[in-house]
Order: structure tokens, then sequence, then C-alpha cells
């Protein structure tokens, strides 16, 4: 499987963004996708993640009521909704793959995209 994030950009504190998540592979739909981010000087952290059905949904307390995660598994994607954007989600953002691993940590997943940058002005 191989992953491709877009969609980020810069936009103002309120703003809104979408990304996308493009995967290769028939497989796919065979696995939990998450969204993970990096700011600068900071660790790698959980966002939100999407089970392989799409049927639950998990997000970080930091998120949650204004990202949301869904998936298009017939066109192998996952998208992130972003409203009511931050300075504090300024970072880069990740997707990520797991077939059997705990969606709540980076370590258990099999694949990553190379990620795109999210920058919320204030």
């Amino acid at each position: 499987v191989q992953l491709q994030a877009c969609g980020g950009g810069s936009v103002q504190s309120g703003g809104s963004l979408r990304l996308s998540c493009a995967a290769s592979g028939r497989t796919f739909r065979s696995y939990a996708t998450g969204w993970f981010r990096q700011a600068p000087g900071k660790e790698r952290e959980f966002v939100t993640a999407i089970s392989w059905s799409g049927g639950s949904t998990y997000y970080a307390d930091s998120v949650k009521g204004r990202f949301t995660i869904s998936r298009d598994n017939a066109k192998n994607t996952v998208y992130l909704q972003m409203n009511s954007l931050k300075p504090e989600d300024t970072a880069v953002y990740y997707c990520a793959a797991t077939e059997y691993g705990s969606i709540w940590y980076l370590d258990e997943y099999d694949y990553w995209g190379q990620g795109t940058l999210v920058t919320v002005s204030s």
C-alpha cells in the first residue's frame, strides 16, 4: 500500500481545510487509516483514525468537534475535514494505514504517506 497525502496549505485562524489521503493497492479497504501530525520541535501525535469499514472513528481530544475523518473505499481515499482551525493545529499532517495494529499508536501503523503542511495564522 502506498499513501499520498495532499490538501495542506495556509489559512487564518477559524478557517477550514480538507486533507486527502489517496492509496494505491486493492487491499487498502482492509486497513484502518489514521492521521497524525508533527509540529516543529514536537513529537508526532495521533489526530484521528477510521476503521476499515468507516463504521468507527476516533479523535484526539484536541480536535474533537472540529475535525471529521471519512473514507471512500471505492476511491481508495480517506479525508480529513478540518474546521475552526487554530494556530496550534499548525503541523505536518501524515496519513497512515494499519491492518491489525492499534489505531492509537504510530508504531502500530504499517504504511505512511509523505506528509502535507498545514499552517494556521492568528
